[in-house]
């Protein structure tokens, strides 16, 4: 190995320790304390809609306790999550019904003809789980005006200010005044009314699949990953290419209830796919430092050599859970995923959208760096690669002991 290879480990390894201090004081999961409401929307009948919500429970048990003062609430609610029971879960909300209610229906607002409807809780509270977490089940009756206008829904649920989370989405699809569909509701944009047009239901999942990719810091680092370690551009258009088709298989047979698999398997190999495609380029490094030799003459299919095909073999499987994260991001299990499937698509677009503006921006900037400072763009290259494999082991660690 070369003076200069063996300078470069060194710092590169120094830099590994620094960065494994400051990411171990990072939360586990990359995409922050998130959450993801659920509601739709059908007609109950003359003047009233009914709303089906399905919300985080022990989101719902502290943020309701907690706007309450209810004590009492939080007591029972949280013993009852320590306790994994379904029973004693509803039970809990149902002894608190008022508080519980009262909450919900101050934060999800269904209008119509500029008139709020009034809320009923029609129905016991039950339980459900998304993407194994327990979600409480409320059915609510919407007593509206006439109106000609449709409806306009407005969702605050679980509003930053709580402190409690960030970023809620409220997963919103319906079918009433003649029309059905889908859509998401956020802070930015909390309202949704039925006269919506197609072109704008879609770009609202357009958004949340770019915002999604671009919040999701692993999914980030995991793209990066693959631009780092490839020597030209052909060779990061095919590893990203075949990513976009292996996330987009698991993507579509998640959201029509084919396939599923436990967040508990699928984050941490999320962090781990992380952690693997950023130390390839690492031993490849320190193998000699011949990462980035010319594959004009490399013969066969799309004249990758051996160790090209290895790799685009390894990110297409390492795709296929991400495919799932992707998909459990928006907890698209459930029967109503074929509603949702073509809003679901255009979330993906919105991800696929992101990654080539990435792959634009950050490829060329590695190109012209190794070319005009070869040795400043190796050292560059090395160092992100550290960057992301200490992020991917650190994310690893964390999901698997379940450390927040």
């Amino acid at each position: 190995m070369s003076a200069v290879i063996r300078r470069a480990a060194r710092v590169l390894l120094f830099g590994a320790g620094i960065l494994a201090l400051l990411f171990s004081a990072t939360p586990a999961s990359a995409h922050g304390m998130s959450s993801v409401a659920y509601a739709d929307l059908s007609s109950g009948g003359t003047g009233v809609v009914r709303a089906e919500l399905q919300l985080e429970y022990d989101l719902l048990v502290v943020s309701a306790a907690d706007a309450a003062h209810d004590d009492p609430l939080y007591q029972a609610g949280t013993a009852a999550f320590e306790a994994d029971d379904a029973a004693q879960q509803a039970a809990a909300l149902e002894q608190y019904r008022d508080d519980v209610s009262s909450y919900v229906a101050q934060r999800f607002r269904v209008d119509a003809g500029g008139e709020e409807c009034t809320p009923v809780l029609a129905e016991n509270i039950t339980m459900t789980r998304q993407d194994g977490v327990p979600y409480a089940v409320l059915a609510f009756d919407y007593a509206c005006p006439p109106s000609e206008n449709g409806h306009e829904v407005v969702s605050t649920l679980f509003p930053d200010d709580e402190g409690f989370v960030t970023d809620t989405k409220t997963i919103l699809t319906y079918s009433l005044d003649i029309h059905e569909g889908s859509t998401v509701l956020d802070a930015e944009h909390p309202s949704f009314t039925t006269a919506q047009s197609t072109l704008e239901r879609f770009w609202e999942f357009f958004r949340l699949g770019a915002e999604h990719l671009l919040t999701g810091i692993d999914h980030i680092l995991f793209l990066l990953a693959l631009i780092v370690g490839s020597r030209r551009l052909r060779e990061v258009v095919i590893a990203a290419t075949t990513f976009t088709l292996a996330h987009s298989v698991t993507f579509i047979l998640a959201a029509t209830g084919v396939v599923a698999a436990p967040a508990e398997i699928v984050e941490p190999t999320i962090a781990l796919s992380i952690a693997v495609v950023g130390a390839w380029y690492l031993w490849r490094l320190w193998r000699g430092g011949k990462v980035d030799q010319d594959l004009s003459h490399a013969h066969g299919f799309l004249r990758l050599d051996r160790a090209g095909w290895l790799r685009v073999g390894v990110v297409f499987l390492f795709g296929l859970v991400h495919g799932l994260g992707f998909a459990s991001a928006l907890g698209i299990d459930e029967p109503w995923s074929w509603t949702l499937l073509w809003s679901l698509l255009v979330f993906n677009v919105g991800i696929e959208a992101v990654q080539i503006a990435i792959i634009v921006i950050v490829f060329p900037l590695l190109v012209l760096l190794r070319r005009r400072a070869p040795r400043i763009g190796m050292w560059a290259s090395g160092l992100l690669a550290v960057i992301v494999t200490v992020a991917g082991l650190v994310w690893f660690v964390q999901r698997v002991l379940g450390i927040e």
